[in-house]
């Protein structure tokens, strides 16, 4: 019989705040986003609660009106190597870029977190949409939206060549014969194409867990297709428990017209619990969060997507303007999403900026009301599970020691880590290496001859 399915549950660990304004909150640590100690006390507090995984983003260009967090903050796998060393089940996640990186420095990094955590990485492949990114890396241009996820793919792809450079058993370490590996199985990639050469081998074998779990946050036509084909877990943003039934039925099913399994497949909206003991709790923490929204900030805040176009010059009570491509070379898929949203509902633009800034009421309340929205969307199939993010400063502790107690109750999210690796945690099969079947079939060819 199947095992019955349970939430995975992922932790966004963000230092001063995923908005503008969340650092000002009294008991906010301004230096969070480079304290090690943040990051560690916030780790220990997801393993304890038996949390898939901590997930570090990236960018890789800052401006003067940069969030707070973006502005100083710790490289991922960095820091998540040293997480790993203070850890021993929980999942570690970072955001690599692959338009900006080489596939063969990708995978060398990747596996070695995975080799220091004993399995544990985890790759979030994204495009990089700001075009600020090509100034700080010697290109001419930023690369446009479609090339970008051809660049996605062939880079990938030859990471999990990379990967796949030692077969399982390769490294023999006879001392008696002075043999330290198995020469037929080590294997060049040999790959050449449209944007990368690499010849291989990588010089670090196989983990633990075989290759890295994939992460991906495809919402554009294109990155939908890439993540349905390439991911073992998307992040995506909704707005409603019905706009996410109505995505993750359409990644399951562009998935299986790639030949996957769809449910193997997760999708891990972001979400932004605020939890109160009891309904004055509730509501003063909610005041708390949303008075740190100014519109200001809002209005800044919602030209990131748009490669941080300038709002302030539009009338904050007129309609939102009409920005026609604006934003499709850039994050198109939430750019998109916020024009359709404000045409839809006919929003001015003060109204937009401070919708897209502000914590939802979906998942604020007692810890019974939070974990009664966790199990609605779960139960209907509007999601796998839920990445964490936290608004106040100790918004991941009332998280975790308030609503995950009550989802272990309801037989919805586990007690005790039933493995050791990543991939043991969101359910994952270990990936073949590619060569080793053929690597038998010639042994035995060799046996006969």
């Amino acid at each position: 019989m199947s095992k019955p399915r349970q939430l995975k549950l992922g932790a966004m660990v963000h230092g001063v705040g995923h908005g503008w304004g969340e650092w000002r909150h009294p008991q906010a640590q301004p230096n969070a986003s480079t304290d090690f100690g943040f990051y560690k006390q916030q780790t220990a507090l997801a393993e304890a609660a038996k949390f898939d995984f901590v997930f570090i983003a990236d960018s890789l260009h800052i401006h003067p009106k940069s969030s707070p967090h973006y502005l100083n903050r710790f490289e991922p796998l960095t820091i998540l190597s040293a997480l790993a060393a203070l850890t021993t089940h929980i999942g570690l996640v970072a955001t690599v870029t692959v338009s900006y990186t080489e596939p063969y420095q990708v995978a060398r990094q990747l596996a070695s977190l995975d080799h220091i955590s004993g399995g544990r990485a985890g790759w979030n492949v994204v495009t990089s949409w700001l075009s600020g990114t090509a100034d700080n890396f010697s290109k001419a241009e930023h690369p446009p939206h479609a090339v970008r996820y051809r660049i996605a793919k062939e880079h990938l792809d030859v990471v999990k060549g990379l990967w796949d450079s030692w077969e399982d058993d390769a490294f023999t370490y006879d001392k008696q014969r002075g043999e330290f590996f198995s020469p037929g199985k080590l294997h060049a990639l040999n790959h050449k194409g449209e944007f990368f050469s690499v010849k291989g081998p990588l010089n670090i074998a196989r983990s633990r867990q075989g290759q890295p779990a994939i992460f991906q946050a495809g919402t554009s036509e294109a990155g939908r297709n890439f993540a349905a084909q390439n991911a073992d877990a998307i992040f995506v943003h909704v707005d409603s428990l019905d706009e996410g039934l109505a995505y993750t039925q359409d990644l399951k099913r562009r998935a299986k017209s790639f030949g996957r399994d769809p449910d193997s497949l997760s999708i891990l909206p972001g979400i932004r619990p605020i939890v109160g003991r009891d309904e004055a709790e509730v509501e003063r923490r909610y005041r708390q969060a949303v008075e740190l929204v100014t519109v200001e900030d809002a209005i800044v805040a919602l030209g990131r997507p748009f490669n941080d176009h300038d709002f302030s010059q539009y009338p904050l009570d007129a309609p939102f303007p009409e920005l026609g491509d604006l934003g499709a070379n850039s994050q198109k898929g939430g750019s998109d999403r916020i024009k359709q949203l404000a045409r839809d509902q006919g929003l001015t633009l003060r109204e937009v900026a401070l919708h897209f800034s502000r914590p939802k009421r979906d998942f604020v309340g007692t810890p019974e009301q939070v974990a009664d929205a966790i199990q609605t969307w779960f139960e209907r199939g509007a999601s796998d599970g839920f990445i964490v993010n936290s608004v106040l400063p100790d918004g991941l502790q009332y998280f975790t020691e308030l609503v995950v107690p009550v989802l272990q109750q309801r037989g919805l999210f586990r007690s005790e880590y039933s493995g050791h690796t990543l991939r043991d945690n969101l359910g994952l099969d270990v990936p073949a290496n590619r060569y080793s079947g053929a690597t038998e079939v010639q042994a035995q060819q060799n046996a006969l001859a």
